[in-house]
């Protein structure tokens, strides 16, 4: 009897690039950028050895990275780069070029800080940043859930015809190691069929890419796009439950834990998510009914499941590793618009926790569940930490 996975100890970034091979992409542009550059050295090694036909091409910037991507995809091959902070904001004029440009590229971005000033640390402003950009975007907790997540992603996005990203946090989870579950090339390969897309750069085909348009074009383009976007949810929940049959292993839009009557529910994405869930486990135990509300699909914000989720919870007390000067919090910002108009919708608290990449151990959380028990909502998120 074949087996059906492989367990092997690896750090989330080679967890990634094995979901890559797994994906069977043919063109991987690359440029290196702490802390994302052991994805592509893995993916080089999967070459070298034979075990991945891919063609990689070493660009001069992200921003060239990027635009074969797109360039590649439109031929109709399957096409992954990977990036992380600086890297990603010197793509940032190419990443609307490719939502619009209906190319599903599948990019990992390893969330690191933005300068000024430098630093290496993980922090989701970088991706976050990006969010009105037409991309796709998924927040991992860790290597297993990366890995799957990449297979997930190439699913939706060649169904919707749009750009994914696969994001998960420098270090924490980059460079830690886990044991992770490979799954088998043939459980792959019946999960994820090949590209085949209905629009592509061919001769027999006759069509073209980039023409200038006129404002009618631009605008029903637009609204294309934006209904591709709204088919994301739906076709996200298919792809999970379908991959949960496959492997065992089923992630959701979004998790809720040990959310049945709780008083207050914590709410982040990425890594955070994990020690969340041993702050309310610790809160449960002492008599406190909190949950937590774990958020992985990003863009599109899961609204409907969100509401749904928090139904009758009094209290969400939100933890953001990222900030937006001016606003705050993003997930802070997203919570409290998704949940406007909502009946006895509950009240929002916002903390600026683990921004730059600090520390927050469960009982930072702990003693900031306590505060929001007690505290009125803020209007703009909180520091600290």
């Amino acid at each position: 009897m074949r087996k059906e996975h492989t367990r092997l100890l690896l750090n989330g970034n080679h967890a990634v690039a094995y979901g890559v091979r797994l994906a069977q992409a043919k063109v991987i542009p690359v440029y290196p950028i702490t802390p994302q550059t052991p994805i592509v050295e893995k993916i080089s090694e999967f070459q070298a050895r034979g075990e991945m036909e891919v063609e990689l091409m070493t660009a001069e910037s992200e921003h060239s990275a990027m635009s074969a991507c797109i360039t590649a995809s439109l031929t109709g091959v399957r096409v992954f780069t990977a990036t992380a902070s600086q890297g990603l904001m010197l793509m940032h004029e190419m990443l609307h070029y490719a939502s619009g440009a209906r190319t599903p590229i599948v990019m990992a971005n390893v969330n690191r800080t933005i300068g000024s000033p430098w630093g290496f640390w993980p922090d989701q402003t970088d991706s976050l940043a990006q969010r009105d950009t037409g991309w796709i975007q998924y927040y991992c907790e860790h290597g297993q859930e990366s890995l799957d997540t990449v297979l997930q992603a190439y699913r939706v996005a060649e169904q919707a015809l749009l750009p994914a990203m696969v994001v998960h946090e420098a270090f924490y989870v980059s460079h830690a190691l886990e044991a992770v579950e490979v799954p088998d090339q043939t459980i792959a390969d019946r999960y994820l069929p090949p590209f085949d897309p209905p629009h592509r750069l061919d001769p027999e085909i006759g069509e073209s890419w980039g023409n200038t348009v006129n404002q009618d074009m631009f605008h029903r383009h637009r609204h294309d796009l934006g209904q591709a976007m709204e088919r994301v949810p739906g076709l996200a929940r298919e792809a999970d439950a379908e991959y949960k049959k496959l492997t065992g292993r089923g992630y959701g839009i979004i998790e809720q834990y040990r959310c049945d009557g709780a008083k207050l529910v914590l709410a982040t994405m990425g890594s955070m998510a994990g020690t969340a869930r041993e702050a309310a486990d610790q809160l449960r135990s002492a008599g406190v009914a909190v949950g937590l509300l774990k958020v992985k699909l990003f863009r599109p914000f899961p609204t409907e499941d969100v509401r749904k989720a928090l139904q009758g919870v009094p209290k969400v007390m939100v933890l953001d590793r990222n900030f937006a000067p001016g606003t705050g919090g993003f997930l802070h910002q997203e919570l409290k618009a998704a949940l406007y108009g909502m009946e006895n919708a509950p009240s929002v608290h916002g903390y600026l926790a683990g921004v730059g990449g600090t520390n927050v151990s469960p009982a930072n959380i702990l003693e900031l569940a306590q505060a929001a028990l007690t505290e009125g909502p803020a209007a703009n998120s909180v520091w600290k930490g």
